[in-house]
C-alpha cells in the first residue's frame, strides 16, 4: 500500500495493512509456522505504528482537539493493552494453544482502537488542524516509524519525550536482532 500524505492518510494506510496481516494469519492452517512469521510482521507494524502515534499524533490531539487529553489518554491505554498482548504472543509458537487466542484478542482490541481513531479522533483532528499541520504530522510519523522499535517494550515510557530519547536506541537494537534472526521476513 502506498504511504504518504497527511497524518490521517498515513495512519489509515497502516490500519489497512494491519487488517491485511490479520487476514493473512487467519488464512493459514492452525499451527502452521507461517502464522508465527506473520505474527512477527504484525508485531513489527503495530509497534512502529504505536510509537509514531505516541510521539506525534497524541501530542497534537492534546494540543488541538477539545478534550484531547482524555482522548489521548484513552488511546494510550489501548496501546498499553495491545503491547502487553504482543509481548505475550512474542514467545509463543504457532502451535501453542494460547497463540490463536491471543491473535483473536489482539484483532478485537486493535479493531476497536482503529474504529475509534478513524470515526472519532481523526475527524476531530482534521477539523482542528490546518492541512499544512496535518501534512507536517504525516511526515513526522513516517520519519518516526523508520527508527521506532520493532518489538514490544511494555515497560518503556510512552511519553513523547521518553520515546524520542529511548525509541531510536531500542529500535536499533530491535532491528539488529531482527536482522540476525530473520524475524519479519515472510
Amino acid at each position: 500500500m502506498g504511504h504518504g500524505g497527511n497524518v490521517i492518510a498515513e495512519l489509515t494506510t497502516d490500519h489497512r495493512e494491519v487488517d491485511e496481516l490479520f487476514a493473512r494469519i487467519e488464512a493459514q492452517p492452525v499451527g502452521d509456522e507461517q502464522r508465527r512469521k506473520l505474527a512477527d510482521e504484525l508485531t513489527i507494524e503495530l509497534v512502529r505504528h504505536s510509537v509514531a502515534e505516541e510521539m506525534h499524533l497524541y501530542p497534537a490531539v492534546r494540543r488541538f482537539v477539545d478534550d484531547g487529553d482524555d482522548m489521548a489518554d484513552k488511546e494510550l491505554e489501548d496501546h498499553a493493552a495491545v503491547e502487553r498482548h504482543l509481548k505475550e504472543l512474542e514467545g509463543l509458537s504457532a502451535d501453542d494453544p494460547q497463540f490463536d487466542h491471543l491473535v483473536a484478542k489482539l484483532k478485537l482490541e486493535v479493531g476497536e482502537h482503529v474504529r475509534d481513531e478513524e470515526n472519532r479522533l481523526f475527524p476531530l483532528l482534521a477539523a482542528a488542524c490546518s492541512p499544512e499541520a496535518l501534512d507536517e504530522l504525516g511526515e513526522k510519523v513516517r520519519t518516526a516509524k523508520k527508527t521506532a522499535p520493532t518489538r514490544p517494550h511494555p515497560s518503556a515510557p510512552d511519553s513523547p519525550t521518553g520515546l524520542k530519547i529511548l525509541g531510536p536506541g531500542a529500535g536499533l537494537v530491535d532491528r539488529a536482532r531482527d536482522l540476525l534472526s530473520g524475524r519479519g521476513r515472510g
